[in-house]
């Protein structure tokens, strides 16, 4: 059998040699992140997790993926790629912790042209942080470079989580009742949602450049869009450690009037105030220059809320102060009331002046 030069693969657009270098690179990052569970270490072709039996006594994994959109592209418009990593974690974790599920652990895939080991060792960086800032391990990943499919450095980026939830403390909505209130947690920005509109309105229609730097925003356009998915994991979970919580929302992809519905019982209704909180400017930059209404800012974008929490009224005062005392800026941003009919809009948008 002739045996093929190595150097044959490498003329195909694949390099091996970059690829161990980048393993090599990412061992320690990734050993830091790891907590009690991790049996495995990077290299092997499964990541291993050990649950335990003492903690809990029904025990249900709740899992989510996901990616960051086009935020990629702004990454590599501004060439720094060390904080799109947390917001790929952000986005798995953030969607599960509103079951009340406490990570575990994390995988990643990284799709590329041409591997670029420094780079990738970038957005392995902010994998990790985002791992550790949600208490959880990275447990293992792949790496693809398929050169034909991606154009030379353009990456791809998808996540996945698993986390560890009691059965009967699962959060699902069906406690949510008429009266309760509705508690808004400050995004950071616009996270990694709307960013084919944001690239047309920016971009296309203004005609700026990342490096551009806005007034308003108070830095350039690249740093504003880049700013990471705020992550809700140790907030969260320690607040429904100590508080009945009735509900919980993950601000994402479809805004308030696709994401509020999910969690709402038959019956109920969300009101939600729109002069109740600290919009980023951000948002107004987007809605004055790009001539989007109101109804589709409030359907694409967070509008200043990453996370809602829907608690019993009397619970509010104290729900706030222990949110505050987490770092989180907190915002009673509206009510639940009766939906007179099933067919009714389940999201009322009360607008300011």
């Amino acid at each position: 059998m002739t045996n093929i030069p190595a150097t044959r693969y490498k003329e195909s657009g694949v390099d091996i040699d970059e690829a161990n270098t980048f393993i090599d690179k990412i061992k320690p990052i990734v050993a830091a992140t790891f907590k009690r569970g991790v049996l495995s270490d990077i290299g092997g072709f499964g990541g291993l997790f050990a649950l335990g039996g003492d903690r809990y006594t029904d025990p249900v994994l709740v899992s989510s993926t996901d990616g960051v959109g086009t935020k990629l592209m702004i990454a590599g418009m501004c060439d720094r790629h060390d904080t799109i990593g947390i917001d790929l974690v952000a986005m798995c974790v953030n969607d599960i912790v509103v079951a009340g599920a406490q990570p575990l652990f994390f995988l990643d895939y990284f799709a590329t042209g041409r591997l670029e080991a420094d780079k990738a060792v970038d957005v392995v960086k902010g994998i990790a942080k985002g791992c550790r800032i949600a208490s959880c391990s990275l447990i293992g990943g792949e790496t693809a470079e398929m050169p034909g499919l991606y154009q030379g450095g353009d990456y791809d980026l998808a996540g996945f989580t698993v986390g560890i939830a009691e059965r009967s403390k699962i959060i699902d909505g069906s406690d949510i009742k008429v009266g309760d209130k509705i508690i808004g947690l400050a995004s950071s920005g616009l996270h990694s949602n709307g960013y084919s509109l944001v690239r047309k309105i920016c971009f296309t229609d203004m005609g700026l450049s990342v490096h551009d730097n806005i007034a308003e925003l108070g830095c350039t356009l690249g740093e504003e869009l880049l700013r990471p998915t705020r992550i809700y994991v140790d907030a969260i979970v320690n607040l429904i450690r100590h508080f009945k919580v009735g509900g919980l929302v993950h601000i994402t992809g479809g805004g308030f009037i696709d994401n509020i519905p999910r969690v709402l019982p038959q019956g109920c209704k969300a009101v939600i105030r729109e002069n109740s909180w600290a919009v980023p400017p951000i948002f107004s930059f987007l809605e004055k220059n790009g001539t989007v209404s109101r109804e589709e800012m409030f359907r694409t974008f967070n509008c200043g809320i990453g996370m809602i929490a829907i608690v019993d009224a009397k619970l509010v005062d104290d729900v706030c102060q222990q949110l505050a005392a987490l770092g989180e800026k907190t915002f009673v941003i509206g009510d639940i009331v009766a939906r007179p009919a099933k067919d009714a809009p389940a999201v009322q948008i009360d607008y300011a002046c």
